[in-house]
């Protein structure tokens, strides 16, 4: 997949004053309907669908359907690349992104995801789907073992990988559809008695060569669960990214992050 021809997608795209319009709508107010954007731009449903699909083709917008309704929410990463390639050449751009590539959801409706993170990964769906159950695999970049058999109804743990036998995550797994879905609930073992788990989807599909990961993770008890995830989930995914792309994850410590 070729660097110039991504890019070429993602200037065309921002060249129109409407299509940057649906992103700063999204910016503010991310995951809405195609019903909702249409409202704020009063603009026919087919003109909005077409500049819609210009900046899915240009990985600015990803979407995630919700029953009938398709949800659609701004993805920075192609605009991160451009700044990496042109104005922090001198600087970190990897950390650079971990902390600036959030892709945070409003709750302004209830059947809205509590948070989606997007990310492209040179690989296959295959080794995606081993590198998030492997226990090996995932004590690399994870610095947890993430263990389970990974069959609907069984439990998984996400154990430190130092040995201590410390389990910071507990749940069930709902759904394993290798390797294109895995969905799982999220529970702090030492968290309250009777805490509502939340649930985590990750969506792995092949695009272009390579592999669309989507992790959405929502049922959030509240705003400092949603900010501990939305940098968090950053941090795992581009570590996960680097390690499959490269061989060896970054240089952060992910002993405290989900």
């Amino acid at each position: 997949m070729g660097v110039q021809p991504e890019l070429d997608k993602v200037f065309k795209a921002l060249a129109d004053p409407t299509r940057r319009y649906l992103l700063d709508q999204l910016r503010e107010d991310n995951g809405q309907t195609l019903g909702e954007l249409c409202r704020r731009l009063e603009m026919a449903r087919q003109s909005v669908t077409q500049h819609l699909a210009v900046l899915e083709e240009a990985n600015l917008v990803s979407t995630v359907r919700r029953g009938r309704e398709k949800l659609h929410y701004l993805n920075p990463m192609p605009l991160q690349d451009m700044q990496e390639r042109w104005v922090d050449r001198f600087e970190r751009p990897r950390l650079r992104v971990l902390n600036a590539v959030k892709c945070r959801a409003e709750e302004a409706m209830n059947e809205k995801p509590s948070f989606v993170y997007v990310t492209y990964i040179e690989s296959t769906p295959e080794r995606v789907w081993e590198a998030l159950t492997d226990p090996e695999i995932t004590a690399r970049y994870w610095a947890h073992r993430n263990e389970s058999d990974w069959r609907p109804g069984s439990s998984w743990a996400h154990v430190r990988a130092d040995d201590s036998g410390v389990s910071d995550v507990v749940g069930e797994v709902v759904e394993a559809d290798p390797p294109r879905r895995l969905v799982t609930t999220w529970s702090d073992p030492a968290g309250p008695e009777g805490q509502v788990p939340s649930q985590v989807v990750f969506d792995i599909q092949p695009f272009q060569g390579s592999v669309r990961l989507t992790v959405t993770h929502t049922d959030l008890a509240d705003e400092k669960a949603h900010r501990d995830v939305s940098g968090g989930w950053a941090v795992v995914l581009s570590n996960l990214k680097s390690l499959l792309e490269t061989g060896k994850p970054l240089s952060v410590d992910l002993r405290h992050k989900p």
